[in-house]
């Protein structure tokens, strides 16, 4: 009984984590990009992934997590793949407008249910569905405005949207398959990362702001707010792999749409963006999702536990059985995917954790 406690403290420790850090980082970058003119997403990216193996090797020198080497393919094709998944996301808001975006990132969870479902016989109960079916339509009703489409940045969406989802998954099955902690992935994974990101970073921040990163005056503010965005992005990355691993996919992205609605309400309140009903209205629904998805999570669990203590009675299916508050059974693994969930290229435009 004790052990399920301290996971469910670990559990809501991390989601905190995740959703402080994430809202913190959004309205850093948005100060950066937006108000600084510093729009290199992509780049700053793998700055952020750089300075988090560097933390992480400190950590391992100071002996606060034991390294554990694993499947060197399998970490090097995990954090090549979550390096191009960020890259994705960053050109499909570039080449699309700030609506289709947004329904690209609300597309991940039906995508990654599609998934689990057909490769890995994951079964959703109906209630499970329908409360992510309010959560999206809250969201949508909350963050979606102009709907313009284009080929290009169609085919740029659906292939952001397929790597996301198979990235977060592996996230989760590598930490189970493997028995490694977050820290031990994270700390493994990220080089790859933020090379892979190093390299391509600057193209695709050249081809979607016709500027050169290198060739930006660098301030003593603008400088400032990178290093802050940095140190930030340690606690992000860590939460992320950590969230994802206490829960499931699926949970992450239901934070995900939860730290949208906060970035929301603290641009209104902190930074006097635009605020209309619609917005209101969108974020109570997306609450009432939140809070249905959490509910019918924690007594699915519940009833799978007693079906598990009790031989005589039959198994039940697998469910989608890890809430976004609270958690009574076993542990699982990783995030905007990475995604972590990265800043993406925005000059006029908000920033969405």
């Amino acid at each position: 009984m004790s052990e399920n406690r301290e996971f469910q403290l670990g559990t809501i420790g991390a989601l905190s984590l995740s959703v402080v850090s994430s809202v913190s980082i959004v309205i850093c970058n948005k100060a950066l990009i937006s108000t600084l003119g510093f729009t290199f997403a992509t780049t700053l990216t793998s700055w952020h992934l750089l300075v988090t193996f560097c933390s992480l090797h400190v950590a391992l020198w100071m002996k606060l997590f034991e390294h554990k080497p694993f499947d060197a393919r399998a970490v090097m094709g995990f954090g090549i793949l979550n390096g191009i998944s960020i890259g994705l996301l960053n050109l499909s808001l570039g080449f699309n407008s700030v609506g289709f975006y947004q329904m690209t990132k609300l597309a991940i969870i039906p995508c990654t249910v599609l998934l689990e479902t057909l490769f890995f016989r994951k079964k959703f109960s109906r209630n499970i569905q329908l409360s992510l079916a309010i959560l999206l339509l809250g969201v949508g009703i909350a963050t979606v405005t102009d709907l313009q489409l284009n080929i290009l940045g169609s085919i740029l969406s659906l292939l952001a949207v397929v790597t996301t989802c198979i990235a977060q998954i592996m996230t989760n099955t590598i930490q189970k398959k493997f028995k490694v902690s977050s820290t031990q992935l994270l700390y493994q994974s990220c080089p790859y990362q933020a090379l892979t990101l190093f390299i391509i970073g600057p193209f695709l921040d050249g081809l979607l702001t016709n500027k050169n990163v290198f060739a930006f005056k660098y301030t003593p503010q603008v400088l400032f707010f990178i290093v802050l965005s940095c140190l930030i992005s340690v606690s992000v990355n860590f939460s992320t792999f950590l969230v994802i691993g206490k829960t499931s996919p699926v949970t992450y992205q239901v934070l995900g749409h939860l730290k949208t609605c906060l970035v929301l309400a603290f641009g209104y309140v902190l930074l006097h963006d635009p605020f209309s009903w619609r917005n209101i209205l969108g974020i109570l629904i997306a609450v009432v999702g939140m809070v249905i998805y959490s509910y019918y999570c924690t007594v699915e669990s519940q009833q799978q536990k007693a079906s598990e203590v009790s031989p005589q009675l039959p198994q039940v299916k697998e469910s989608e059985s890890d809430p976004l508050i609270s958690v009574d059974n076993g542990s699982g693994m990783l995030s905007d995917g990475v995604g972590p969930k990265a800043p993406v290229w925005n000059t006029n435009k908000d920033l969405h954790a």
